[in-house]
């Protein structure tokens, strides 16, 4: 997308506003299936929970993927966006045994990270599949927080808990048609994920009626010109060659499994904000604009930098501005940051907002959430309305006092 596009949805639909490109999407779904073109059966589960608009669902569905959901919700809009229960996993965490039989009674496939709830819902339905999610204990990940697959982690059933599965198994006579493991976001080392694969090989060993083996995601996206990432290729190339030496030994073809979410969706979103002030004070100059962490929390949740650029200016003089937001606390998108010189009223743009933006929005200060925008095929869609007053209190009830 091009500054005048882009300024342009902003003029259209206001701001602040987020923007996403779908064919960019469409490509890095490209790259993951072309990586992986020597397993002869992929399935790509699309992470509901990185952006989960109805219409990117479909824009999913068209280009072949599945979903990967987390909670009873994102498996009701998959179904709704027209994805069939059996191109559907589930695999929540901490959920109640209820909400997962809800699921299976849709027809999606149930994904298990807890011995308890494992042995209840077996006892209960021995006949419909499971796939269990492991804890691999392997350290992965950019940020504690979304760092998964360590020993401490509330994720998935510890791979030294692998004989308490066995007898579940053996006593309920449930069957077992998927193993499961992911380690974290942000992987850049991919030997130590490979790593981890090994002891998803080794535990899928121990189960005889395996449909399909799920490596997770969490690969790396760039978040800047000459950022690292993932190196997607050369995983496809060691992995598939693993996994398809895995099924000749296991005696049966089974599908290799992901489901991402970043590397789907990051790089396609821009959020666009308006600059309201500039504010000079003794040592930094603040570019203070429209929106908050209400809207992207990653930067003051995670660290995150988002590359930020000045879309009303993008030859001015380059100028250091820290960027903070309207919200009542601190609230810093980015400190002493180089970027064109910043007037009021200039629209600069946020990139990487695709994943994990709108998704984790909120009301906080009572602030609308804004508008969503789908380009496809160089159209701009409106695919979600900017709240309004009355969306704040729709669901209020007052009270006589």
């Amino acid at each position: 997308m091009q500054n005048k596009q882009l300024l342009d949805i902003a003029k259209e639909f206001g701001s602040p506003v987020y923007v996403y490109d779908a064919s960019k999407i469409e490509t890095q779904y490209k790259r993951l299936t072309s990586a992986f073109k020597k397993v002869k059966h992929l399935k790509v589960n699309y992470a509901v929970k990185a952006l989960s608009n109805i219409s990117v669902l479909k824009l999913m569905l068209k280009l072949g993927a599945g979903l990967d959901t987390v909670s009873i919700q994102e498996v009701q809009l998959g179904l709704k966006a027209g994805f069939k229960p059996e191109q559907i996993i589930f695999t929540p965490n901490g959920v109640s045994l209820e909400e997962i039989e809800i699921a299976a009674k849709l027809g999606v496939q149930i994904n298990i990270d807890n011995l308890s709830i494992l042995e209840q819902f077996g006892t209960n339905h021995p006949k419909t599949p499971v796939c269990i999610r492991i804890n691999p204990h392997v350290m992965a990940g950019g940020n504690t927080n979304i760092s998964v697959g360590h020993i401490d982690s509330k994720f998935g059933i510890s791979i030294h808990q692998i004989p308490h599965i066995l007898r579940i198994v053996e006593n309920t006579k449930m069957n077992i048609n998927g193993i499961h493991m992911h380690t974290g976001s942000d992987i850049l080392d991919i030997d130590v994920f490979l790593y981890a694969s090994e002891i998803l090989f080794e535990t899928a060993k121990q189960f005889k009626n395996l449909e399909f083996i799920d490596f997770g995601s969490g690969f790396k996206v760039p978040y800047s010109t000459g950022d690292i990432e993932t190196n997607i290729e050369e995983l496809g190339e060691k992995l598939s060659a693993r996994f398809n030496e895995f099924c000749k030994s296991y005696g049966k073809q089974l599908t290799l499994a992901f489901e991402p979410g970043k590397f789907l969706v990051s790089e396609s979103g821009q959020f666009l904000v308006k600059v309201n002030a500039v504010k000079q004070t003794t040592s930094t100059v603040f570019a203070q604009i429209d929106s908050g962490f209400n809207h992207l929390i990653r930067p003051m949740l995670y660290g995150s930098k988002h590359e930020i650029k000045n879309l009303s200016n993008p030859k001015g003089k380059e100028r250091f501005y820290s960027i903070v937001g309207y919200i009542c606390e601190t609230d810093t998108f980015a400190n002493n940051r180089r970027i064109n010189e910043i007037n009021e009223g200039d629209i600069l743009t946020f990139k990487n907002a695709g994943a994990y933006c709108f998704s984790m929005s909120s009301n906080y200060n009572s602030r609308y959430r804004p508008a969503e925008v789908l380009v496809y095929k160089d159209k701009a869609h409106l695919i979600r309305k900017r709240e309004t007053f009355e969306d704040l209190i729709t669901n209020q009830i007052e009270i006589t006092l």
